[in-house]
């Protein structure tokens, strides 16, 4: 197969990667006519990730927080989209390797995020469930809901339990927002969904390995979530960390246990670099060296960009937070050094503009830090929802959205709650099964 990339005197920016940073880039370069753009992403949509935990909880539909690619850019004659795996790089030949074929670049951008951190634990990889991407997401809620379809035909107690029963590891924004969401469920949609079910006996655990909750947040918005979180009855264990999982109980290193057969893995992220690049370039979380100019440290013509780079600042001396601002604003100032680079301008170095975080705990219950302001309560939670809703790529998408949220204000109800599976086409089994067996290897590695 060949990428059949048409050649042209711009000098090729080749971007790996359509998340935050790497769309803010192409959509930035997209008009210059000094760019060739090309843009390779796994997927032909961009995700937004903030929002996975309504997809998992049947809050929105999928199709909500994702955009196509060439919707962004359909009249765009020099951007070029390439739905593939980058399989690595060569930096001595400037090139890409991917699926379809190699890739030359002038200027390659690394923008491949992050994905779920599972510190090495074998059985907590096998057995717990991550939300790192919208197919994760929906995995989640096809097996939460199915779950309670199973506790209803189980004989003992004991069963019925572990199949209601949710255990979340990690009390970072994803944590808290998920036990906030699913503590709302087992109050007012679960019991009208399933009568014969008793909800008072589903418990919901949150355990976090640090002594508080939103660990990069105010002390006055760590204390809010955790009263929030207690009083829609979460079970909040502070100073706690997991040891093991076996698909039924859920072990601590104090030794306590936990009775589930679900435990939602949030607990932390690990970059996502590109093989070929020489191991000194990689620093903690495998995230990639870069300069203030985002340049790869011992190279001139490779860039990081979002939650893969590890830049340090005077205030960030541990690199900036893995959350989409940081990603946007090195997209945005990269397009504008690039050219300055092209047109032999000095490039300038990147500060990083800290508009503030926010986590949402339930209806009405939400923290927000701003630089100048922090605040609780309702105000936070339209705050966060307005703040999310503008943040959507696409008119259509953020309509479809305040449609949801505002009918799930009123009513306390959505369609949502569906159990959808892939259905196996008819062929030769054997064959398949080794195609899935080796893409749970590489998911594994």
């Amino acid at each position: 197969m060949n990428p059949n990339i048409p050649q042209t005197d711009r000098k090729r920016v080749v971007i790996v990667g359509a998340g935050f940073g790497g769309l803010q880039l192409a959509r930035k370069l997209s008009t210059r006519k000094e760019f060739q753009v090309v843009l390779i992403n796994r997927h032909n949509y961009h995700e937004f990730q903030p929002l996975y935990y309504q997809v998992a909880t049947a809050g929105l539909e999928a199709n909500s927080i994702l955009f196509p690619l060439r919707a962004v850019f359909g009249n765009c004659k020099n951007v070029h989209i390439r739905v593939t795996d980058v399989t690595g790089v060569r930096p001595t030949d400037k090139t890409v390797d991917t699926e379809l074929g190699p890739v030359p670049y002038d200027y390659l951008v690394i923008a491949t995020g992050a994905d779920t951190n599972f510190f090495n634990q074998q059985n907590i990889i096998e057995k717990a469930l991550p939300m790192k991407s919208v197919s994760e997401a929906i995995a989640l809620r096809n097996r939460m809901l199915q779950n309670f379809e199973d506790a209803l035909s189980v004989e003992t107690a004991d069963e019925r339990e572990g199949l209601m029963d949710v255990v979340v590891v990690g009390g970072g924004p994803t944590g808290v927002e998920l036990c906030g969401t699913l503590a709302e469920m087992r109050r007012t949609v679960l019991p009208r969904d399933y009568p014969e079910l008793d909800f008072t006996m589903m418990d919901i655990s949150l355990i976090e390995s640090g002594g508080e909750l939103l660990g990069p947040m105010s002390v006055q918005s760590q204390t809010h979530s955790l009263e929030y979180l207690q009083e829609l009855g979460v079970n909040v264990r502070l100073n706690t960390r997991v040891k093991d999982f076996d698909g039924r109980t859920v072990t601590m290193v104090d030794g306590s246990t936990i009775r589930s057969n679900n435990v939602i893995w949030a607990a932390g992220v690990k970059a996502n670099p590109l093989a070929g690049l020489p191991a000194e370039v990689l620093g903690r979380g495998g995230r990639i060296l870069v300069d203030r100019y985002n340049q790869v440290q011992g190279f001139t013509d490779i860039f990081a960009i979002g939650d893969v780079a590890l830049m340090t600042e005077e205030k960030w001396p541990n690199g900036h937070p893995q959350i989409a601002q940081p990603a946007i604003q090195q997209g945005k100032l990269l397009a504008r050094n690039l050219l300055r680079w092209v047109q032999n301008e000095p490039p300038v170095e990147f500060t990083y503009r800290d508009l503030g975080s926010m986590a949402t705990i339930g209806r009405g219950l939400a923290v927000v830090d701003l630089p100048f302001f922090k605040f609780q309560g309702f105000f936070a939670w339209l705050t966060w929802l307005f703040v999310h809703l503008m943040s959507i790529v696409g008119v259509k998408n953020r309509l479809a959205i305040f449609t949801n949220w505002m009918f799930n204000y009123l009513t306390y109800n959505n369609s949502l709650r569906l159990i959808i599976r892939q259905k196996m086409p008819q062929g030769n089994l054997d064959a398949m099964q080794k195609k899935l067996s080796d893409q749970m290897e590489v998911v594994k590695t």
